[in-house]
């Protein structure tokens, strides 16, 4: 009991901390590949902690590694850090100090959260089994997203098991999001090229209109859903660019078409894919133009480990009111998280951030996005506890 009191208290003493590191990455954000001075900040932070050893993989990452005094598992907790090329709105204090960017998906909470929990682990090495790896990644914003340079770094290398927490602004503050099983979506982008032939546009019989056959293909596209993919499955296909024409007058030669694809399964993902490649081809063809398209994989499906699942829930159940657990369903947002889970069994969290206040809370990546920050202190409490469980 002693030792669940001390531990509480520390996280207490630590809250003002995080809440202060918060503040200055919100103002102070960085871009996905440009988190040069907040990988400093994240690493000078970590050294002072002591008992860490503190590296960095790539240029705009951070890593440390705490070892217990006794054997036992790997364990990895991994917080994203980059920032978005948004103009904040939200009318806060610490709002970014950067023209064009901001904190607008709660990266700085999660990097805050971490570093938090490192300090306080950190005190507490004599008592850890095995290896804790804090991982602060670089570029989950920006595909291809930097957990995949830090797998092929080897910063999972070893590790039995890794968490990720995220801050939700959808979700009330003080519940946690559980969600066993497939969490986010494979999300995909495709892009398409319609070349015809231009001319005047009291002369169309002289052209091969591109509008028109983009026209065409977009409504074709939005039927591939429904039309063949089980009414059972969650997918989302979105055509979300169309440019073309400089004049009233003139048909342009070239149309540009970009789109959006959301999956769960690979099987759904593939048969999606296949069926817009396939519908393109038809439709040009019988317009007797030409086309360039490409199909681009993105971040695959975030895929929680059932058995990792069920032990965060029970530290949970164990450390937080009962009524602290939300069982969530999966979301169409995409995720590099994933990146990880191609090499390390691991289970993804989703935090409650809203304010009781609805009309401050704003989606994702808007301009007045905020977070509450009552939130951290939850997401710290979080990691602590998962550590102590899984490691002492």
């Amino acid at each position: 009991m002693s030792s669940t009191l001390n531990v509480a208290k520390e996280i207490e003493q630590v809250v003002p901390q995080i809440l202060q590191w918060r503040r200055y990455l919100h103002e102070n954000p960085e871009l996905s590949y440009e988190e040069y001075a907040t990988a400093d900040f994240v690493y000078n932070q970590l050294i002072s902690f002591g008992n860490l050893v503190v590296t960095r993989p790539t240029k705009t990452s951070v890593l440390a590694v705490l070892k217990g005094t006794l054997r036992g598992d790997c364990l990895a907790f991994r917080a994203d850090m980059d920032a978005l090329p948004i103009q904040e709105e939200a009318d806060v204090p610490f709002a970014s100090k950067v023209a064009g960017v901001m904190h607008a998906c709660g990266h700085d909470g999660h990097t805050a959260m971490l570093l938090g929990a490192a300090k306080i682990l950190s005190t507490l090495q004599q008592s850890l089994k095995g290896e804790i790896r804090f991982i602060f990644q670089h570029a989950e914003e920006l595909f291809p997203g930097g957990a995949k340079e830090m797998v092929a770094a080897g910063v999972v290398d070893g590790v039995d098991r890794i968490i990720g927490l995220h801050l939700f602004s959808t979700l009330p503050t003080g519940k946690i999001g559980i969600c066993a099983g497939p969490f986010t979506a494979n999300s995909d982008t495709f892009d398409l090229e319609i070349i015809g032939k231009g001319g005047h546009s009291s002369q169309p019989h002289d052209s091969i209109n591109p509008i028109l056959i983009g026209s065409q293909i977009t409504n074709v596209l939005h039927h591939i859903i429904p039309q063949k993919v089980n009414a059972e499955e969650r997918a989302v296909l979105a055509v979300t660019e169309f440019h073309a024409g400089s004049a009233k007058n003139i048909i342009p030669d070239r149309l540009v078409i970009g789109g959006s694809v959301r999956t769960f399964s690979q099987q759904v993902r593939e048969r999606i894919a296949q069926q817009i490649a396939m519908q393109v081809q038809h439709t040009v063809a019988a317009h007797g133009a030409d086309y360039n398209f490409t199909y681009n994989d993105g971040y695959s499906s975030v895929i929680n480990d059932e058995q990792l699942t069920a032990v965060v829930e029970g530290v949970i159940q164990q450390h937080f009111p009962s009524d602290t657990i939300l069982h969530i369903g999966p979301f169409m947002g995409g995720e590099d998280f994933s990146a990880f889970l191609t090499k390390v069994p691991g289970v993804f969290i989703a935090i409650g951030a809203a304010f009781d206040d609805e009309t401050l809370n704003y989606p994702h990546h808007h301009p007045r996005f905020a977070v509450n920050e009552d939130s951290l202190a939850i997401g710290l409490k979080l990691f602590v506890h998962s550590a102590l469980t899984l490691n002492s």
